[in-house]
């Protein structure tokens, strides 16, 4: 990490006062955690920019690399949750499961109990690109962790599946309450979006 980067954080953190009398001192610990922040953020960023030049030449991009991870680990999801899981719009989602259906990696087929509801597969011929997407991720952990012991990447991991436990209890915490429906009195629910 630079002397740059540490100096325009202290000074962001800094600006974060809106009146410059009521400024108040941040104390190294605050400091350290709002570094920390960046350098979570700077590690993932950097991680997926990385592996996206790994897979350039398989021809796939990050996005679709990411969905066809989710369903190598549960296959037959709809598309409105893993557009939960991606964090991302259903249009945009859809848009990336027809270009994935096009090229052969994935197959879309009906729910056996819904009719409306579009369940999405990896095809027969996404599991020698998924074979190649392990192997490449397993030599990149190897090399981006190569400075860290078996210890240091247990320990590692330990803290980050913390933080990240915390955050996702944060969500859940902060999220506002459903509206209560003023025709049956029941409180409102998500309507799962079909996707035909």
């Amino acid at each position: 990490m630079g002397a740059d980067f540490l100096t325009e954080t202290e000074e962001w953190i800094s600006s974060m006062a809106t009146d410059q009398a009521a400024k108040v001192e941040i104390s190294g610990g605050q400091r350290r955690d709002v570094k920390l922040g960046f350098l979570i953020h700077d590690v993932s960023r950097m991680r997926r920019k990385v592996f996206d030049q790994l897979m350039k030449p398989h021809g796939i991009t990050r996005a679709q690399w990411w969905v066809l991870a989710c369903l190598s680990r549960q296959d037959g999801m709809t598309q409105v949750q893993l557009a939960d899981i991606l964090d991302v719009g259903k249009a945009s989602l859809g848009t990336l499961i027809e270009r994935l259906e096009m090229a052969g990696w994935i197959e879309r087929r009906g729910d056996s109990v819904d009719k409306r509801v579009k369940r999405v597969y990896l095809a027969r011929s996404a599991q020698s690109l998924l074979d190649k997407m392990s192997s490449a991720e397993r030599l990149f952990n190897e090399r981006a962790m190569i400075k860290l012991s078996a210890d240091d990447r247990s320990e590692l991991f330990r803290l980050l599946t913390l933080i990240k436990d915390t955050l996702s209890n944060m969500v859940v915490e902060d999220a506002p309450k459903p509206a209560r429906n003023k025709n049956s009195g029941a409180s409102g629910s998500r309507v799962e979006t079909r996707v035909s």
